[in-house]
């Protein structure tokens, strides 16, 4: 039989396929958008929108304890699980179910519940989830099908129950002690969470710092704050094999001291993570992936071959909800709007979701000055900002990194309460290529922590 022909195809519906595939049909392209289980990606489904749900939680669950801090009176704090599960599970299936409606509902567009891959060059056989199977056909094709937790080859970890980002969230009894391998931001994220929740808490990472690609100075202020919050943090320790025991797993690790053994009752696997390419046959359309199975793209985000592009986690690079969304938009604003826009000197600001946020944008001071740039470094303790300590939310430091030539901030770091709010004003900042001295004068409104930005660079060595 004849493929079905349509002018794309758009392969997942995460942050850059569900909105890409409402576009290409407004225009009066006829779309055909597969999904093999849940429409808006890792995003909604068992990423940003349900951990960051049980991290308010968490917050809510950690402020009570310290309710005498601030002068309040509260009863001993105890978590239900059950519920913190049932309270995410109802704001992810409102996020879901109403992205799910909108692509039914578009005009020009079908949506394909089944799994996709290629059978030729441009042609799309399909697994339908409800049974049977359907040939497509196109000659633009979006690739968007994301990644998912990666397995580390460690002996014993196959044979033993280990849990991961997504399967954590649906525990209905909290850990007694969670080990977790990695110190990136998914396992210190999860690790604070539930040392918040009640559970003892013992991260293994290693390398020599927490959050390898962070500044050493910020790395060991987020050390800093979590072995405060009662975390346990063992660096530059490897675990060698995991093995079951009679009420959890127990990890071998080598570490600087040698090896020691330490036991838990419940595992999670941290260590990264892997592209959904391996299921698309990409060799039948001859789309080239690296040796972790990414897919190298151009910066106007096109593969080697003419008409199939990729975007989001899958190609690689930085792994964010909003750089998946902005490669959205630039393939929107080429194909669409005849623009010319590339991923090129794009900003990536991130947030790493403990508590202080880690907020960051830019350049870290290590690789400004592995760039051979002239620059100048300011850098304050949050509790030098009033509206912190007003908050009894003194932790951590603000620091940015500035080109001495034009007085432009070259990237910044914010560990702090709202972190993430104030790094999005350097930001705003950077788009602007506004000088430090805009910030260092100017005008906010008291007692705001936005004023920890004029007494930052008040810091600067002019």
């Amino acid at each position: 039989m004849e493929p079905e022909r349509f002018d794309a195809i758009v392969l997942g519906t995460g942050q850059a396929g569900k909105p890409l595939a409402l576009d290409l049909g407004g225009a009066g392209r006829r779309t055909a958008v597969v999904e093999r289980e849940y429409v808006g990606g890792t995003c909604v489904n068992v990423g940003c929108t349900p951990t960051k749900t049980m991290v308010a939680s968490a917050r809510v669950a950690y402020l009570a304890r310290r309710a005498a801090e601030y002068g309040v009176r509260c009863g001993p704090v105890a978590v239900d699980m059950t519920q913190v599960r049932r309270r995410k599970q109802t704001i992810v299936d409102d996020f879901r179910t109403g992205g799910q409606r909108r692509l039914e509902k578009a005009e020009n567009v079908e949506f394909i519940f089944g799994e996709g891959r290629f059978t030729a060059p441009k042609v799309v056989e399909v697994t339908l989830k409800a049974g049977g199977a359907r040939t497509l056909t196109a000659d633009a094709i979006f690739i968007n099908t994301g990644a998912r937790p990666a397995r580390p080859a460690i002996d014993g970890l196959d044979s033993v129950d280990a849990l991961d980002s997504t399967t954590i969230m649906e525990l209905s009894a909290l850990p007694e002690h969670l080990l977790i391998l990695g110190g990136g931001y998914i396992g210190l994220e999860f690790g604070q969470m539930f040392r918040r929740f009640g559970s003892a808490v013992t991260v293994v990472q290693r390398g020599k710092q927490l959050l390898a690609r962070e500044d050493p100075d910020v790395a060991e202020e987020v050390h800093r704050v979590l072995q405060e919050d009662g975390i346990e943090v063992l660096l530059q320790t490897e675990a060698t094999r995991v093995q079951t025991a009679v009420r959890g797993v127990v990890l071998q690790l080598r570490g600087p001291a040698g090896d020691r053994t330490i036991a838990g009752s419940h595992l999670l696997v941290a260590a990264g993570r892997v592209p959904n390419s391996d299921g698309l046959n990409l060799g039948a359309t001859g789309v080239q992936v690296d040796a972790c199975g990414f897919i190298p793209v151009s910066d106007r985000l096109e593969t080697n071959v003419a008409g199939i592009y990729a975007l989001g986690d899958v190609k690689g690079g930085p792994a964010f909800t909003h750089i998946s969304y902005d490669d959205y938009r630039i393939i929107r604003n080429n194909l669409l709007r005849g623009g010319q826009s590339t991923t090129k000197d794009r900003l990536v600001p991130y947030t790493v979701y403990i508590d202080p946020q880690l907020g960051r944008i830019g350049l870290t001071e290590q690789e400004a000055r592995a760039q051979g740039r002239t620059i100048s470094v300011a850098r304050i303790p949050t509790s030098w900002v009033a509206r912190a300590l007003e908050m009894a939310e003194p932790r951590g430091v603000i620091k940015a990194v500035v080109d001495v030539e034009n007085r432009q901030i070259l990237g910044a770091a914010v560990l702090a309460v709202e972190g993430g709010e104030i790094m999005s004003m350097l930001e705003i900042a950077m788009m602007a290529k506004l000088p430090y001295t805009a910030l260092e004068d100017g005008i906010f409104a008291h007692p705001a922590l936005a004023e920890g930005l004029n007494t930052l660079f008040m810091t600067m060595e002019k």
